[in-house]
Protein backbone atom coordinates (compact mmCIF):
# COMPACT_ATOMS: atom_id res chain seq x y z
CA UNK A 1 0.00 0.00 0.00
CA UNK A 2 0.89 3.75 -0.18
CA UNK A 3 1.38 4.05 3.28
CA UNK A 4 3.63 0.78 3.97
CA UNK A 5 5.44 1.75 0.72
CA UNK A 6 5.98 5.24 2.01
CA UNK A 7 7.03 4.63 5.61
CA UNK A 8 9.90 2.07 3.99
CA UNK A 9 11.30 4.19 1.82
CA UNK A 10 10.99 6.92 4.52
CA UNK A 11 13.39 4.37 6.50
CA UNK A 12 15.67 3.47 3.98
CA UNK A 13 16.31 7.77 3.38
CA UNK A 14 16.39 8.71 6.73
CA UNK A 15 19.96 6.10 7.66
CA UNK A 16 21.65 7.89 4.74
CA UNK A 17 23.65 11.37 4.63
CA UNK A 18 23.23 13.54 1.83
CA UNK A 19 27.01 14.43 0.89
CA UNK A 20 27.00 15.27 -2.35
CA UNK A 21 23.97 17.35 -2.95
CA UNK A 22 22.50 18.11 -5.72
CA UNK A 23 23.13 15.11 -7.51
CA UNK A 24 23.69 15.93 -11.66
CA UNK A 25 23.15 12.20 -12.24
CA UNK A 26 22.95 9.03 -9.72
CA UNK A 27 23.37 5.40 -10.21
CA UNK A 28 20.70 2.92 -8.90
CA UNK A 29 19.91 -0.70 -8.99
CA UNK A 30 16.37 -1.82 -9.90
CA UNK A 31 16.16 -5.00 -8.20
CA UNK A 32 13.42 -5.71 -5.27
CA UNK A 33 13.59 -3.31 -2.55
CA UNK A 34 13.92 -6.15 -0.41
CA UNK A 35 17.28 -6.53 -1.97
CA UNK A 36 18.41 -2.92 -3.26
CA UNK A 37 15.65 -0.62 -1.23
CA UNK A 38 18.52 0.91 1.56
CA UNK A 39 21.80 0.93 -0.92
CA UNK A 40 18.77 2.95 -3.81
CA UNK A 41 18.66 5.31 -1.01
CA UNK A 42 22.31 6.53 -0.62
CA UNK A 43 21.72 7.36 -4.45
CA UNK A 44 18.44 9.15 -4.07
CA UNK A 45 19.63 11.15 -0.34
CA UNK A 46 21.28 13.48 -3.11
CA UNK A 47 18.90 14.50 -4.99
CA UNK A 48 17.85 17.96 -4.46
CA UNK A 49 14.16 18.47 -4.89
CA UNK A 50 14.95 22.55 -4.56
CA UNK A 51 16.79 22.61 -8.03
CA UNK A 52 15.50 19.66 -9.77
CA UNK A 53 12.61 20.07 -12.63
CA UNK A 54 13.44 16.94 -14.69
CA UNK A 55 14.52 13.69 -14.17
CA UNK A 56 15.38 11.56 -17.04
CA UNK A 57 14.99 8.10 -16.01
CA UNK A 58 17.17 5.83 -18.05
CA UNK A 59 16.44 1.85 -17.87
CA UNK A 60 17.57 -1.42 -19.96
CA UNK A 61 15.07 -3.09 -21.89
CA UNK A 62 14.86 -6.51 -20.16
CA UNK A 63 11.64 -8.23 -22.14
CA UNK A 64 12.00 -6.91 -26.20
CA UNK A 65 15.14 -6.80 -28.06
CA UNK A 66 15.56 -3.25 -28.81
CA UNK A 67 19.01 -1.73 -30.78
CA UNK A 68 17.96 1.86 -29.84
CA UNK A 69 16.01 3.65 -27.24
CA UNK A 70 12.33 3.83 -26.76
CA UNK A 71 9.80 6.37 -24.98
CA UNK A 72 6.74 5.65 -23.46
CA UNK A 73 3.39 5.99 -25.07
CA UNK A 74 1.77 7.19 -21.75
CA UNK A 75 1.25 10.86 -20.65
CA UNK A 76 1.15 9.77 -16.58
CA UNK A 77 3.11 7.08 -14.22
CA UNK A 78 1.07 5.86 -11.61
CA UNK A 79 2.52 5.10 -8.29
CA UNK A 80 1.15 3.74 -4.49
CA UNK A 81 2.43 7.60 -3.67
CA UNK A 82 0.83 9.98 -6.20
CA UNK A 83 1.49 10.29 -10.45
CA UNK A 84 4.80 11.35 -11.58
CA UNK A 85 3.74 13.33 -15.45
CA UNK A 86 5.87 12.73 -18.31
CA UNK A 87 7.37 15.52 -19.84
CA UNK A 88 5.47 15.73 -23.21
CA UNK A 89 7.54 18.50 -24.66
CA UNK A 90 11.12 16.65 -23.93
CA UNK A 91 9.29 13.84 -25.67
CA UNK A 92 8.53 15.35 -28.69
CA UNK A 93 11.98 17.01 -28.94
CA UNK A 94 13.64 13.49 -28.88
CA UNK A 95 10.21 11.53 -30.93
CA UNK A 96 11.67 14.64 -33.71
CA UNK A 97 15.24 12.90 -33.91
CA UNK A 98 14.32 9.97 -35.72
CA UNK A 99 16.31 8.06 -32.96
CA UNK A 100 13.67 6.34 -30.98
CA UNK A 101 11.23 3.94 -30.84
CA UNK A 102 7.74 3.82 -29.10
CA UNK A 103 7.57 1.33 -25.73
CA UNK A 104 3.81 -0.73 -26.64
CA UNK A 105 2.24 -0.47 -23.13
CA UNK A 106 2.50 -3.92 -22.70
CA UNK A 107 6.52 -3.46 -22.81
CA UNK A 108 6.24 -0.33 -20.73
CA UNK A 109 4.28 -2.31 -18.28
CA UNK A 110 6.51 -5.57 -18.09
CA UNK A 111 9.64 -3.49 -18.10
CA UNK A 112 11.00 -3.36 -14.01
CA UNK A 113 14.40 -1.43 -15.20
CA UNK A 114 12.41 2.30 -15.15
CA UNK A 115 9.32 1.12 -12.86
CA UNK A 116 11.26 0.41 -9.76
CA UNK A 117 13.01 3.91 -9.75
CA UNK A 118 9.51 5.72 -9.65
CA UNK A 119 8.11 5.74 -6.30
CA UNK A 120 12.02 6.69 -5.21
CA UNK A 121 11.65 9.58 -7.37
CA UNK A 122 8.12 10.39 -6.16
CA UNK A 123 9.75 10.03 -2.28
CA UNK A 124 12.82 11.97 -3.62
CA UNK A 125 10.62 15.01 -4.66
CA UNK A 126 7.58 15.02 -3.26
CA UNK A 127 8.01 18.47 -1.49
CA UNK A 128 8.03 19.77 -5.15
CA UNK A 129 5.33 17.28 -6.75
CA UNK A 130 3.58 19.53 -8.87
CA UNK A 131 7.07 21.49 -10.12
CA UNK A 132 8.80 18.62 -11.50
CA UNK A 133 8.39 15.76 -14.89
CA UNK A 134 10.10 12.60 -15.37
CA UNK A 135 11.38 11.50 -19.14
CA UNK A 136 11.81 7.65 -18.56
CA UNK A 137 13.88 5.99 -21.99
CA UNK A 138 13.83 2.47 -22.23
CA UNK A 139 17.82 1.74 -23.45
CA UNK A 140 18.43 -0.79 -25.86
CA UNK A 141 21.16 -3.24 -26.50
CA UNK A 142 23.15 -0.32 -28.56
CA UNK A 143 26.64 -0.49 -30.73
CA UNK A 144 29.61 1.55 -29.75
CA UNK A 145 28.37 4.49 -32.23
CA UNK A 146 24.94 4.44 -31.32
CA UNK A 147 25.85 5.09 -27.52
CA UNK A 148 28.07 8.27 -28.95
CA UNK A 149 24.81 9.69 -30.67
CA UNK A 150 22.55 9.11 -27.86
CA UNK A 151 25.46 10.47 -25.44
CA UNK A 152 25.62 13.46 -27.67
CA UNK A 153 21.93 14.12 -27.65
CA UNK A 154 21.52 13.26 -24.10
CA UNK A 155 24.45 15.72 -23.13
CA UNK A 156 22.54 19.23 -23.88
CA UNK A 157 19.69 18.04 -21.59
CA UNK A 158 22.76 16.67 -18.40
CA UNK A 159 24.37 20.41 -19.19
CA UNK A 160 21.09 21.89 -17.48
CA UNK A 161 21.41 21.96 -13.96
CA UNK A 162 17.87 21.23 -13.16
CA UNK A 163 18.02 17.77 -14.83
CA UNK A 164 18.77 15.16 -13.28
CA UNK A 165 19.54 11.47 -14.92
CA UNK A 166 18.65 8.54 -13.10
CA UNK A 167 20.49 5.20 -14.29
CA UNK A 168 18.79 2.49 -14.14
CA UNK A 169 21.50 -0.46 -12.90
CA UNK A 170 21.20 -4.32 -12.52
CA UNK A 171 24.86 -3.51 -10.54
CA UNK A 172 25.18 -7.83 -10.54
CA UNK A 173 23.08 -10.42 -11.33
CA UNK A 174 24.29 -13.19 -8.15
CA UNK A 175 24.63 -16.70 -8.72
CA UNK A 176 25.03 -19.43 -10.87
CA UNK A 177 21.97 -19.00 -13.04
CA UNK A 178 23.66 -16.10 -14.24
CA UNK A 179 26.96 -17.49 -14.36
CA UNK A 180 28.47 -14.64 -11.92
CA UNK A 181 32.31 -15.23 -11.32
CA UNK A 182 33.04 -13.99 -7.39
CA UNK A 183 35.94 -11.84 -6.75
CA UNK A 184 38.99 -14.19 -6.16
CA UNK A 185 40.54 -12.13 -3.49
CA UNK A 186 43.88 -14.96 -3.92
CA UNK A 187 44.56 -13.40 -7.59
CA UNK A 188 45.47 -9.88 -5.73
CA UNK A 189 43.78 -6.68 -7.14
CA UNK A 190 40.19 -7.21 -8.79
CA UNK A 191 42.16 -6.12 -11.84
CA UNK A 192 44.60 -9.23 -11.80
CA UNK A 193 41.27 -11.82 -11.03
CA UNK A 194 39.81 -10.91 -13.74
CA UNK A 195 42.89 -10.65 -15.98
CA UNK A 196 42.85 -14.43 -14.64
CA UNK A 197 39.34 -15.55 -15.45
CA UNK A 198 40.57 -14.47 -18.97
CA UNK A 199 43.16 -16.66 -19.59
CA UNK A 200 41.04 -19.33 -18.16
Amino acid sequence: TGPQLNAQLEGWLSQVQSTKRPARAIIAPHAGYTYCGSCAAHAYKQVDPNITRKIFILGPSHHVPLSRCALSSVDIYRTPLYDLRIDQKIYGELWKTGMFERMSLQTDEDEHSIEMHLPYTAKAMESHKDEFTIIPVLVGALSESKEQEFGKLFSKYLADPSNLFVVSSDFCHWGQRFRYSYYDESQGEIYRSIEHLDKM
